[in-house]
């Protein structure tokens, strides 16, 4: 089977649209992105695609906070997730005034490009593998919200009658996996903290919509997959064996915001009101579940049911976690925060298996930026 031969046309026929797309770019393998960024950068040229987002509630008309300065925030649908109350509730127009405005990006490296031309400012809703990719091209990205981190939403899933009750149960044995995504750090550390070898167990190339035909056929019996198509497997005949909640914080899979670093030096302050719309989101789940569920299920087109299991497997941060050293760390510790040392960590792994030619720097503290989280913690940034 040629898992390149799956387009998504027959991703939304084997799935059903929008979360299998979604879940393809969050967390899109480096090798596949790299030429493209790498395009958009040598034309410093940028285009979005898809609708823009929809403003509603009490920053509908603008608001108090923010100035009219034109700033863009590119979002991925992220499905069951706090950025997507900020969005349906207008907090961005609240927080950053009536200059700013959203955009639906259907592509990964449009967006990336975007960020590299200056035209975007910020872009929500990203994994760590199309922004190392980014990173390992030259574009000047930063870090800025650590939105969740995968638990139970991806792991290692097998067919239950496999006979395999362990990791350790995989030596020998096939795992499909989209090599070169977040799905080739996290294989091998998962391996490696069970005490099997990378090298005994053989690698399938393989997309998620494709795992779930081959599963369905009976021509897989293990895999490595994230949501949707990870509740897939693990509901039809399937045994969980590891989730990314045994990774640890360091070396695991997160859904970031990340911002043009040229623009975050001059522009601090809207940095924060970022941040403070970013908050208002994760504020208002916390503070009324139902209402904002309702909003998540309307912005990103799933149903109540989707948008619960989703947000069981993930751990959401909060303003007040973004300046721990368990997320995004303060300023001065920035380099040894969880954030960084798993972006640092993925680049070590995906350097060494080929997936990034440019060798990882020896410290990430440059590409995580909490200096508006800090702001909007003390007030500052008003």
């Amino acid at each position: 089977m040629n898992p390149d031969s799956v387009t998504q046309a027959r991703s939304r026929e084997l799935i059903g649209g929008t979360r299998v797309r979604l879940a393809l770019r969050r967390r899109l393998a480096p090798v596949m992105l790299a030429g493209v960024v790498a395009a958009l950068l040598a034309a410093c040229g940028s285009s979005s695609s898809g609708a823009g987002g929809r403003a509603s509630g009490s920053g509908a008309s603008g608001g108090s906070g923010g100035s009219s300065s034109k700033v863009l925030i590119g979002y991925e649908n992220n499905g069951a997730d706090p950025s997507m109350v900020s969005l349906g509730m207008g907090d961005f127009k609240k927080e950053l005034g009536s200059g700013a405005s959203t955009q639906l990006f259907d592509s990964g490296p449009v967006a990336l490009g975007a960020l590299a031309s200056g035209s975007l400012q910020f872009m929500c809703g990203i994994g760590l593998p199309p922004v190392l990719s980014a990173l390992a091209k030259g574009v000047p990205l930063a870090v800025v919200w650590n939105q969740e981190r995968y638990t139970n939403d991806a792991g290692i899933v097998v067919k239950a009658n496999s006979g395999i009750t362990s990791l350790a149960g995989l030596k020998g044995k096939t795992v499909a996996i989209v090599t070169g995504s977040e799905a080739s750090f996290e294989l091998p550390t998962l391996l490696h903290n069970a005490g099997v070898p990378l090298s005994s167990v053989h690698q399938l190339n393989m997309s998620p919509p494709a795992m779930r035909s081959a599963w369905l056929t009976g021509q897989i019996s293990a895999a490595i997959v994230w949501d949707p198509v990870f509740d897939y497997l693990s509901s039809h005949g399937g045994r969980v064996l590891a989730t990314d909640a045994g990774l640890p914080p360091t070396a695991t899979s997160y859904n970031i915001c990340v911002a043009n670093k040229n623009y975050l030096s001059s522009h601090r302050q809207a940095a924060a009101e970022f941040a403070k719309a970013m908050q208002d989101g994760v504020a208002y789940w916390k503070s009324d579940p139902s209402a904002a569920l309702a909003v998540m299920e309307k912005e990103a087109g799933i149903d109540a049911a989707t948008a619960k299991t989703e947000l069981a497997g993930y751990q959401i941060y909060d303003l007040s976690d973004q300046t721990t050293s368990q997320v995004l760390g303060a300023t001065a510790a920035a380099g040894s925060s969880s954030t960084a040392e798993s972006l640092l960590n993925n680049w070590k792994e995906l350097y060494s298996q080929g997936f990034l030619t440019s060798k990882p720097p020896t410290s990430a503290a440059q590409y995580v930026d909490s200096a508006g989280d800090e702001a909007a913690v003390s007030g500052s940034g008003s």
